[in-house]
């Protein structure tokens, strides 16, 4: 595709709701109808994974979602994503990701996985030991 002058016509980004000059055309409280947290605000820290359910195949047909909520559903069928990573990739506050998201999980659409904390990870020592167990079989 080329411009009107024949050069190159840049890619198309996605559509985003945000002017340059103005910023967000549409406001963050605007996004989440004014709510500021979530019932799954707990487990929804900055690096917990949101995976896209296999149900979710067809967001885009629901109604009730924001275009905000079809794209988290997508990019997470894509591949798991991080709290973090969704707001940066949307570039919104981490509170209106976390609502966002915390709405999809009330629809079903995905679900949470946390990292297992260090604290809970077997001890290097105990599973040195089950190998060499293991080895001298």
């Amino acid at each position: 595709m080329t411009d009107q002058e024949g050069r190159p016509a840049p890619e198309r980004q996605p559509a985003r709701w945000f002017d340059d000059d103005a910023g967000p055309v549409v406001r963050p409280y605007a996004m989440t109808r004014g709510r500021t947290r979530t019932a799954a605000e707990g487990r929804l820290d900055l690096i917990a994974l949101v995976i896209a359910e296999s149900r979710a195949d067809g967001p885009i047909a629901d109604q009730t979602l924001s275009p905000e909520q079809v794209d988290i559903v997508e990019l997470c069928r894509a591949a798991p994503q991080s709290v973090a990573e969704l707001a940066a990739e949307f570039d919104l506050p981490v509170g209106v990701v976390r609502v966002l998201i915390g709405d999809l999980l009330d629809a079903g659409l995905v679900h949470v996985t946390r990292p297992v904390p260090p604290a809970e990870l077997p001890d290097e020592q105990v599973l040195r030991e089950v190998i060499d167990g293991l080895r001298a079989l």
